[in-house]
């Protein structure tokens, strides 16, 4: 056999060895982040801790200071390269008293409903409101209506989830919008007031509550989410009697913007440091509950990969900076602060990664990502498959995250949990911290960990700033 054939063939055999010894390397350190996180009940308690004591830190709310203090204090005891804090000025918006629906006229009586004010709603007055109510099934009805119809009313928005699609998240998608923007629109109609079903998939008598946005300079009015149970009720209540009338009172109104903080800790990379790998979850909760899925379980999650690295002497190449993001539920301004501060500092973004999907079974990732990237990725399917995660798919990442791409060429990931439960809890009063099983929880960690070290261990992916 000619020489040059066999030490060709000597030489294939050598890189196939040392292919195979590397995948084998890389296989026993994901292997060992998901038994160390399954083995830990450290992010876990740190939840439990957030919950009880900082319990409705909504941002301006002296529990979302307190949130900041004790996820800074959490990274100061980890022997972290470096934790701060990062000035960003928040919305201060407060609920007031207990919000107060009854139907006062109609052929049952009087009946009592809950409901819950919109974030950054203005409030009723201390005498509330009383009008005849109009139901509409969308936004978009109003101009088929008219003001006419509309005026001098409270518009009640009831659009039943539509079950029919699997990912719950399709159904927010399709009900989210009668609560951002309906309010709104019902003003510029003359309405006094909006009611509107909550967005959620679950059956149950608990409203759960959100943001809405008003035209700058519009006439603003009081606005309420109403439990699907109460939206059922007032809806039947209305084909039987057409003219009834509601009262409603709240009193919520805002404040001065206050000075809040995105609370950072990093450990630097061993041979990139000036390239950032961003994990992070928001800080901030709604009022209404300690806001343990959202986001309470990814914050923790995102200092439990820290910790994993520590404790697995895992040594990242670049620089990985855990970020809990302050403000996503009212205005986002931690998100966007993060981003414009980490342009403005010159600073390099290679890949970022939000988990905001409540802590359940981890399925996969979402990726926001050139094809090139997200291919790369779909790659490493294989180390995720044998814990039980088969999805990484084209899609979107996460707010907090999202604003770096308005300056960065990077690759943006959100961690895909399964969806069947979440919105029976989000952004409502039953988003506790028994709703939240330890395992499952883990195993986001576990994951987020896992793909942190492999993109930055196997210099994954292309970015450009």
């Amino acid at each position: 056999m000619n020489i040059y054939r066999i030490m060709r063939k000597v030489t294939l055999i050598a890189v196939f060895i040392c292919s195979v010894t590397t995948l084998n390397a890389q296989e026993e350190v994901v292997g060992a982040i998901f038994k160390n996180a399954l083995g830990s009940d450290v992010a876990y308690e740190n939840l439990r801790i957030l919950c009880e004591t900082t319990e409705g830190r909504i941002s301006g709310s002296p529990e979302a200071a307190a949130a900041v203090e004790l996820t800074r204090q959490i990274m100061l005891g980890m022997d972290l390269d470096s934790v701060y804090l990062q000035e960003v000025m928040v919305p201060n918006w407060k609920r007031g008293e207990r919000e107060i629906a009854r139907i006062v006229s109609g052929h049952y009586g009087e009946t009592e409903l809950n409901v819950i004010a919109l974030g950054l709603s203005v409030g009723t007055g201390a005498d509330g409101v009383s009008a005849p109510v109009i139901e509409v099934g969308s936004v978009e009805e109003l101009e088929e209506l008219g003001e006419d119809a509309i005026s001098g009313r409270i518009v009640f928005f009831n659009s039943e989830p539509d079950h029919g699609h699997y990912n719950t998240f399709d159904v927010y998608s399709d009900l989210v919008g009668m609560r951002f923007r309906g309010p709104a629109a019902a003003a510029s109609y003359g309405a006094v007031a909006a009611i509107v079903r909550s967005a959620t998939t679950a059956m149950h008598d608990h409203p759960h509550t959100g943001v809405t946005r008003y035209e700058a300079g519009g006439n603003n009015i009081p606005s309420v989410a109403i439990s699907p149970v109460g939206a059922g009720v007032l809806s039947r209540q209305l084909v039987n009697d057409p003219g009834l009338r509601l009262y409603l009172r709240t009193t919520s109104y805002r404040l001065p913007d206050v000075l809040s903080y995105n609370v950072i800790g990093e450990i630097r990379g061993s041979v990139y440091p000036e390239q950032i790998i961003t994990v992070g979850g928001h800080l901030d909760s709604w009022d209404n509950s300690p806001g343990a899925h959202d986001d309470g379980a990814g914050c923790m999650q995102s200092i439990d990969v820290l910790r994993i690295f520590l404790e697995e002497g895992i040594r990242p190449k670049r620089t990985v900076r855990a970020v809990m993001f302050m403000d996503e539920e009212i205005s986002q301004r931690g998100g966007n602060k993060y981003a414009d501060l980490a342009y403005i500092n010159g600073e390099e973004h290679y890949f970022a990664i939000e988990s905001d999907r409540g802590a359940f079974t981890p399925r996969g990732f979402s990726v926001d990502a050139s094809v090139k990237n997200l291919e790369a990725l779909q790659g490493l399917l294989p180390f995720f498959s044998p814990w039980g995660m088969h999805e990484i798919i084209a899609g979107g990442s996460g707010v907090d995250i999202a604003p770096l791409k308005n300056y960065y060429d990077m690759t943006l990931v959100g961690l895909l949990t399964d969806s069947q439960r979440y919105f029976d809890v989000h952004h409502s009063a039953n988003d506790t911290f028994d709703q939240v099983n330890r395992r499952e929880m883990q195993l986001g960690s576990a994951a987020m960990a896992a793909i942190i070290y492999l993109v930055d261990h196997l210099d994954l992916l292309e970015f450009s700033q």
